[in-house]
């Protein structure tokens, strides 16, 4: 391994809740402090480590994809901008929810329970209610706290935290936070759906073009990964590169080096892209180092996205927004309509350039779904905005399919707002075959 690599996995076998310093890296492995600043910013990058201010870096649970939506102690100090007065410990603990403390005694004890957070203000018998009942404390307005409360924290390993900001401002942050994360929940990457290295057909550089026919006979696929000793990826091996070669030559000697690779944080879209673009029907899926992880193939990929649409929708960005309140109303001429709803405005009260983008992109996908029953990968789109469309308006996209082929098709899309044409838009795209 690297030394960068040994450094994640360094930190990765640390206790969660270890706090973390770039000097302390830097002198247990004997490296530069350059190298292990690097490798801590990578490894907060994967979730392993979080870092806040006035506090430092702390070991941290990486989150499940089930438990995305759950925040950690640790994250809600840096949305409010805080400062932890104690109970360090526990602030790799996630937290199940939040209650605000505006209520009497009685009934916070009825709501509070363990690993929840109690936001209350300068309520010190609030607060060790909440600390005995196994929650940790959120105290708004910038007030501090009395000792015991601190000492009792530091007993229980549960963070008391105060920030400057009022209780209803900090549930909203909080409520953000949790809704960007459920969004983030719903990107698909190639991590989701890839077959891993344990179940993926390879070959090595030293095999024989005799290798590549035994192992088709028994797959039944035609594209296969070239490994060095090491498993890194250095080539790939197609029928076409194998086609009127002897079986005894090397498969060094006949595959296609340099192959176009993907990583597990590579999306979905991308790599949609990539296979229509490159006309290819299996990728590689290598770490930093090139090691084969895996592969992914067209098949992963369009089962893939049928499944999301068949999903029901958890956040809402602009483009499930526009998808929502994009209705048809002419199926036969295929017409579509929706309403400028307030998100759907610039600064002047009028449809923004962005979302009208969005707009006649979806029609255009939508048309071509109807009449090739295909997705469209957009390329290129060439805009003409005519007239300003202000709020509350409703609008007409009539898609055109100018032409199709066997991967390219054009589409024409006209917008009209009471009869009068706003816009047009042609789209160039490549076809995904469902």
């Amino acid at each position: 391994m690297t030394k960068h690599e040994q450094i994640i996995q360094h930190i990765i076998s640390l206790e969660v809740g270890h706090k973390i310093s770039v000097r302390q890296i830097a002198r247990a492995l004997a490296v530069s402090e350059g190298t292990a600043y690097r490798a801590i910013k990578e490894a907060e990058t994967q979730g392993f480590v979080s870092t806040i201010e006035r506090v430092g870096t702390i070991r941290i649970e990486k989150k499940k994809k089930e438990n995305f939506e759950r925040l950690t102690f640790a994250e809600v100090i840096n949305i409010v901008d805080g400062q932890v007065l104690g109970g360090r410990e526990g602030l790799h603990k996630t937290l199940n929810k939040f209650l605000i403390g505006a209520m009497q005694l009685d009934a916070i004890a009825r709501y509070t329970e363990p690993d929840s957070l109690l936001i209350v203000g300068n309520r010190v018998d609030a607060q060790e209610l909440a600390l005995h009942d196994g929650a940790a404390v959120l105290i708004t307005g910038g007030f501090d706290t009395a000792d015991h409360i601190k000492q009792l924290a530091n007993d229980k390993e549960l963070p008391v935290m105060s920030t400057s900001y009022d209780s209803f401002t900090v549930a909203a942050m909080i409520n953000r936070a949790i809704y960007d994360q459920l969004i983030k929940k719903e990107i698909v990457f190639v991590s989701d759906i890839f077959t891993p290295f344990k179940d993926a057909y390879y070959l090595h550089e030293h095999d024989l073009v005799t290798d590549w026919y035994q192992m088709n006979e028994k797959t039944r696929h035609t594209r296969y990964p070239v490994l060095d000793r090491d498993n890194r990826v250095v080539g790939m091996v197609t029928s076409r590169d194998i086609m009127g070669e002897n079986k005894s030559e090397r498969i060094d000697k006949v595959m296609t080096k340099n192959p176009l690779v993907v990583q597990e944080k590579t999306s979905l879209a991308y790599v949609s892209h990539m296979m229509v673009w490159e006309g290819v029907q299996v990728l590689p899926v290598v770490d930093d180092q090139e090691i084969l992880l895996g592969v992914v193939s067209r098949q992963d990929v369009l089962k893939a996205m049928q499944q999301i649409q068949r999903q029901p929708q958890i956040g809402e960005t602009i483009d499930d927004l526009v998808s929502q309140n994009l209705e048809l109303v002419d199926e036969i001429g295929m017409v579509f309509q929706t309403k400028i709803i307030p998100q759907m405005t610039n600064q002047l009260g009028t449809l923004s350039n962005g979302v009208f983008n969005s707009l006649v992109t979806e029609a255009a996908r939508r048309q071509l779904l109807q009449v090739k029953k295909a997705e469209l990968v957009v390329e290129n789109i060439t805009i003409h905005y005519l007239k300003p469309v202000p709020i509350d308006q409703q609008i007409l996209l009539k898609p055109r399919l100018l032409d199709a082929g066997r991967i390219y098709a054009k589409v024409d899309v006209d917008v009209f707002n009471n009869k009068k044409l706003v816009g047009k838009a042609l789209i160039m795209g490549q076809i995904i075959n469902r």
